[in-house]
């Protein structure tokens, strides 16, 4: 694990989207090194597959963990070492950590997909055996059955031996309180408790990943009406008294 594949992955992390890190000597214990940095600081391990020429080395695909545990994680991890982006300033290794990682990464490399590889394998090398057996006849057809009888005598030891390491890593993630999850195309995978599969069927297709949320802010409260000021009493005209008729001073009663 060299300082400059940190650098590089922490960049990539930033950009909140899925990082795929590259071991080109298809180094276990390397890849969970590089899983456990990225936990630290917000990601979390997704899926491993075998890529390159000859399928000589592996791809880990490393996603984002939106949960809030992970959020206050990585948010403690880059106050204690802000200087993390430089490739060693990081968070000390734990062991049981790393365990568990290479426990989960091999599991996944030595799962049903590594069995059909070899189902394929052995079909191949069944079919090629018969057809350089009708072609030639005679002799070819003893060394044909003879190449055959060896190669599907590897093969099943392979299958043994691929099975017993994947019930060992599965009992030790099991043990961890790791849960076993079949994906669509019915792969099982082992997630940590409340962990989901990322993506559908094939965890290294391009798939949007949910963001981290904002932490939720109080609703605001409502305030009281502002009350209008007391207005003074308008003052009430006074009632003006009706005036009784006027009297005419020239009147005179009438003479009888």
């Amino acid at each position: 694990m060299s300082k400059r594949q940190i650098q590089k992955m922490l960049r990539l992390m930033a950009g909140g989207e899925p990082v795929q890190v590259t071991s080109a000597m298809a180094s276990v214990k390397k890849l969970a090194k590089l899983a456990f940095v990225a936990q630290q600081f917000g990601y979390e391990y997704a899926d491993v597959r075998q890529g390159g020429a000859n399928n000589s080395s592996l791809v880990m695909l490393i996603v984002p963990d939106p949960s809030p545990y992970a959020r206050a994680r990585a948010a403690q991890n880059w106050a204690q070492y802000p200087n993390a982006g430089d490739g060693v300033s990081l968070p000390p290794f734990v062991p049981d950590a790393l365990e568990l990682l290479k426990a989960r990464i091999n599991f996944d490399l030595t799962g049903k997909g590594t069995e059909k590889r070899m189902l394929f394998a052995g079909i191949g090398a069944t079919v090629g055996a018969g057809a350089v057996a009708v072609q030639d006849g005679g002799g070819a057809l003893l060394w044909a059955g003879v190449l055959w009888g060896v190669l599907m005598g590897i093969l099943g030891i392979g299958f043994v031996v691929n099975r017993r390491r994947n019930a060992k890593f599965a009992a030790r993630l099991q043990a961890a309180g790791f849960m076993p999850v079949a994906d669509e195309s019915g792969r099982v995978r082992y997630l940590p408790p409340g962990g989901q599969l990322p993506g559908h069927g094939n965890p290294f297709a391009q798939q949007p990943y949910p963001q981290p949320q904002p932490y939720p802010q109080a609703p605001p409260q409502p305030q009281p009406y502002p009350q209008a000021p007391p207005q003074p009493y308008a003052s009430q005209p006074h009632a003006s008294q009706p005036h009784g008729p006027q009297q005419n001073p020239y009147w005179q009663p009438p003479s009888r």
